[in-house]
């Protein structure tokens, strides 16, 4: 779609067509961005609402997750983190990538925005970002309201440990954002996939479904014990390596592992959208 240099117009660079702050605009007006923001929003105070209706808190002397989530604050955290890290993460991070540019196309306004003229990887660079930085601010608000929530509700303290032992107010917050990384690291092959899918289809909720629907699909696949060692190549086996922070001593290497496969997986879906987008015949 570019031009050659020398047919170019007076003052055109294509580097500054479609800046980010015009597109994270854009998209922070949407209706499906303030519905993701409502919902993370209110599942720490559901949650909480939840412990309260159910009794007691927790008991130190029991192992499980929930078993230590009414201790302090940062339990709290990590706990709404424990509860939505298997699918409610999963949806923001699939919508902001898989709407993207499939949304443009529904609208009929994406061949409009390439003659404006946006260069095809501009577009693509552009979008992708803003969705990836969406994504990351959907997995940083949901701990924070937790935090907050949970700490108004249960008070600041250590996180206890389920296994045992507890680590200090300090570290703790160090390990809930170590959490958040590792969660927004392992959710970039979803991204990905729905990203890829935005590029093929017209249809936004066809990329948004699908993303999701092969995420449903790697968890059955590994629920599936005879596949044995191979479902360490499935993203979906390390969905929760996190767990590995919460000891006294991080282990890092299922987060490592887990971290490889999804980017792995990621930048070869990527590249494909990137490749088949700037060869593509845009009719919408």
């Amino acid at each position: 779609m570019s031009a050659p240099t020398e047919t170019l117009a007076p003052g055109y660079r294509p580097h500054r067509t479609l800046p980010l702050r015009v597109e994270a605009a854009r998209q922070l007006r949407r209706r499906r961005t303030q519905v993701v923001a409502g919902v993370l929003i209110a599942l720490p105070f559901v949650v909480a609402v939840a412990f309260a209706v159910g009794g007691g808190r927790g008991d130190r002397s029991t192992s499980g997750m929930m078993d230590v989530a009414t201790l302090s604050g940062p339990n709290f955290a990590v706990t709404c983190l424990f509860l939505s890290a298997g699918f409610l993460l999963v949806v923001p991070v699939a919508l902001f990538c898989g709407d993207t540019v499939a949304s443009e196309a529904g609208w009929s306004s994406l061949r409009y925005l390439l003659a404006a003229p946006v260069p095809r990887t501009r577009l693509l660079i552009s979008k992708l970002t803003v969705a990836l930085a969406f994504s990351a601010a959907a997995m940083i608000l949901l701990p924070l309201i937790a935090l907050g929530v949970g700490t108004a509700a249960y008070g600041w303290g250590p996180l206890q440990l389920p296994i045992g032992g507890s680590i200090g107010e300090a570290d703790a917050l160090g390990r809930i954002a170590l959490i958040t990384g590792y969660l927004f690291v392992s959710q970039l092959v979803t991204a990905a996939l729905a990203f890829w899918l935005s590029t093929v289809t017209d249809a936004p909720l066809g990329a948004v479904g699908g993303a999701i629907g092969l995420t449903i699909v790697g968890n059955i696949l590994d629920a599936i014990t005879a596949l044995g060692d191979w479902r360490e190549f499935l993203p979906a086996h390390w969905a929760f390596a996190w767990l590995d922070a919460l000891q006294p001593h991080v282990e890092w290497t299922g987060m490592l592992k887990g971290a490889s496969v999804s980017v792995s997986f990621a930048l070869v879906l990527f590249a494909l959208a990137f490749r088949g987008f700037r060869t593509k015949d845009i009719v919408s």
